[in-house]
């Protein structure tokens, strides 16, 4: 992953904002973008320490189905690339649906927010590349065991790419979809 584009020096960042802006609808659209990165963060969060342990001979593969068995994306998935494999649609759809409708939508209401916007439409397409190889490390994995170091890294790389650009969107962004008229 380029680190570049994640370095913080490096983003375009928006004035402060008047948090008394904010409507009650603007409000919850705030919450609803917080909650939906908070479960994304914590499900990454599983994703690695999964993969570190089954790396590192500390867990079994029928320890590491049981975990993923109580996560909540997981649903009817029962193994680590298949849960790992529907969570990067989960990341995947969410980005597609920000690009599509609320990143637009906010660009209308304020164009002031363009360069923010472009950089976080370029971040979803670097954690898409980052997905699209991790992807293909588990399907690997399935046939080379000893791939596994390879998954845990990108599994990393996943993680802290997403922690920083959430971590971004919601700097930049939190305030202006408070004072919208956006709903998500």
């Amino acid at each position: 992953m380029p680190e570049a584009l994640f370095r913080a020096e490096d983003r375009p960042h928006l004035s402060a904002v008047d948090e008394a802006a904010v409507t009650p609808s603007g409000r919850l659209s705030q919450q609803t973008l917080v909650q939906i990165h908070d479960h994304l963060r914590g499900e990454v969060s599983e994703i690695v320490r999964l993969a570190t342990e089954v790396a590192e001979n500390r867990l079994d593969a029928a320890a590491a189905r049981s975990a993923i068995n109580r996560m909540t994306l997981r649903q009817n998935y029962w193994t680590l690339g298949a849960f790992c494999a529907q969570y990067c649609r989960v990341v995947t759809v969410h980005h597609t649906i920000e690009d599509r409708h609320m990143f637009p939508a906010l660009r209308r209401e304020d164009e002031a927010l363009s360069a923010v916007l472009t950089r976080l439409g370029e971040e979803h397409e670097i954690i898409a590349e980052v997905i699209d190889r991790f992807d293909r490390s588990l399907v690997g994995l399935i046939a080379d065991s000893s791939r596994v170091e390879e998954v845990r890294r990108l599994a990393a790389e996943l993680h802290d790419g997403l922690l920083s650009h959430f971590a971004y969107e919601e700097r930049e962004l939190l305030g202006p979809l408070g004072r919208s008229s956006i709903t998500i």
